[in-house]
């Protein structure tokens, strides 16, 4: 009788399913031509929200209160091969704020069901798109800490990854001339979003 109690226990932690978490980033760009990573894992089949929080301000997933005024982000989603299946430039869902000086809503917002694997995410400063057709041929430099306002904004950066098992924040992307042989190290290989030009005043949206 103990050994089939031990027997049904066993089999129900096995068989138990994996919790999802919400984690929380925040840091900076020494300039608006840097690139952050983070790895992530889905343990099973769930929906994933990638948000950012810097460019209008609010509470992330952790409660902390997180100041306005922050670059306007991008992002590229990676699956674990490194070829891109998401993108992200500016919330079309209405879910993120406005910004109270700009009045724009530049946050990203990435929704995606995902299946179990490992993924990675990129977050830039517009328009610091990757070149492609592989995450080895880095980001394009051609990104700024003014946005297309022309209003002056700070190089911090708040960043959320909601219903995954978990992530981790890597080093910052070094610059073009090391970025591919490091790429290569690592074994990292990617499809990555298209070069769009920035609309005079204010840019069309872009969500994959």
């Amino acid at each position: 009788m103990k050994r089939l109690a031990l027997a049904i226990t066993a089999a129900a932690a096995f068989s138990s399913p994996t919790l999802a978490a919400d984690l929380s980033f925040v840091g900076n760009f020494s300039d608006g031509n840097d690139v952050q990573l983070f790895n992530f894992v889905v343990g099973a089949p769930s929906t994933v929200t990638l948000r950012s929080w810097s460019y209008a301000g609010g509470v992330n997933a952790q409660g902390a209160t997180i100041d306005r005024g922050g670059f306007d982000p991008i992002l590229a989603l990676f699956d674990g091969n490194g070829f891109q299946i998401g993108q992200n430039d500016d919330d079309q869902t209405g879910t993120v704020a406005p910004d109270a000086v700009t009045g724009e809503q530049f946050d990203v917002f990435l929704q995606r069901v995902l299946d179990p694997g490992n993924y990675t995410v990129s977050i830039q400063a517009y328009s610091n798109f990757a070149i492609g057709p592989n995450l080895s041929d880095g980001f394009e430099g051609d990104g700024s800490l003014t946005d297309v306002t022309g209003d002056v904004r700070n190089n911090k950066w708040a960043f959320d990854i909601l219903g995954v098992e978990s992530a981790t924040q890597v080093g910052s992307v070094p610059e073009a001339s090391t970025w591919a042989m490091m790429i290569m190290g690592i074994g990292f290989v990617g499809y990555a979003m298209r070069r769009r030009n920035p609309a005079e005043g204010r840019k069309p949206a872009l969500t994959v």
